[in-house]
């Protein structure tokens, strides 16, 4: 479904990819971890064609990102949903609205079936009770869940989290990860989960891609780099593990 190859991306004198390569089988999920600061948001915006690398090719289903333009490369971002850090919900607009915004701009669907599958959604991560709140009077978990009913609306066949649990306390946190792996399994995605949340999101992904100094110096499964006697990837488990993450001193 998606095949990074070779992705470099420099800003001004500052390389920060160099060389980015990994694959997501179809209906799988990989977790793309590393320390802050090191590319993986902005790996995220070249898979969601945002950006486009300096040298390198993202393809989606064997469609190549950077040769698209226009209407094909409408299309083919429309397969994707994504959920930010911050949630990215319309302040001015209740839980309802937002999560049934993507329904009113780009279907046909009447408003009773509108209503229908948003109701429907935000059933599926517990927000029922709350449509008519705004963003500003619910809590930061509940914009999260918010947020992911909006991304899933469409039922995409891609989805991209960039650091889903930011600002949430671990146990809402881990109810995120608990319902983004409960979301995938009812409706199959392809997805990418750019998080800290090491070891946690193990246990909701099929593979692991570190990345490290602008390379994937690992690729393979969640036990796999557990168990992984390599100098650089095991201090880097072990902080994370323990909340001790360094900034990279590379940006991106």
């Amino acid at each position: 479904m998606i095949h990074v190859q070779e992705i470099h991306k420099s800003f001004g004198n500052a390389q920060v990819l160099k060389g980015v390569s990994f694959d997501v089988p179809q209906g799988k999920i990989l977790a793309l971890v590393g320390r802050s600061g090191c590319g993986k948001s902005v790996i995220l915006k070249h898979i969601a064609g945002l950006l486009k690398p300096d040298n390198g090719h993202v393809f989606i289903n064997g469609n190549d990102l950077c040769n698209l333009s226009g209407r094909k490369l409408l299309r083919l971002i429309e397969r994707f949903g994504f959920l930010f850090q911050n949630g990215a919900l319309f302040d001015s607009m209740t839980i309802f609205d937002n999560v049934a915004f993507p329904l009113r701009e780009k279907t046909r669907l009447n408003e009773r079936e509108i209503r229908e599958k948003v109701l429907s959604d935000l059933d599926q991560v517990g927000l029922i009770g709350s449509e008519e709140k705004f963003p500003s009077q619910v809590s930061g978990g509940m914009i999260k869940r918010a947020s992911l009913a909006r991304a899933l609306i469409e039922e995409p066949d891609i989805m991209l989290f960039d650091e889903p649990t930011t600002g949430l306390d671990p146990i809402t946190g881990q109810s995120i990860l608990a319902l983004i792996d409960s979301c995938h399994k009812r409706f199959g995605f392809t997805g990418i989960i750019v998080t800290h949340e090491i070891p946690r999101v193990f246990s909701i992904v099929d593979k692991v891609a570190l990345l490290h100094e602008g390379v994937v110096l690992f690729y393979g499964s969640p036990s796999e780099i557990m168990e992984s006697n390599d100098p650089i990837i095991r201090p880097f488990i072990h902080a994370a593990t323990n909340g001790q993450i360094k900034e990279c001193t590379e940006p991106g």
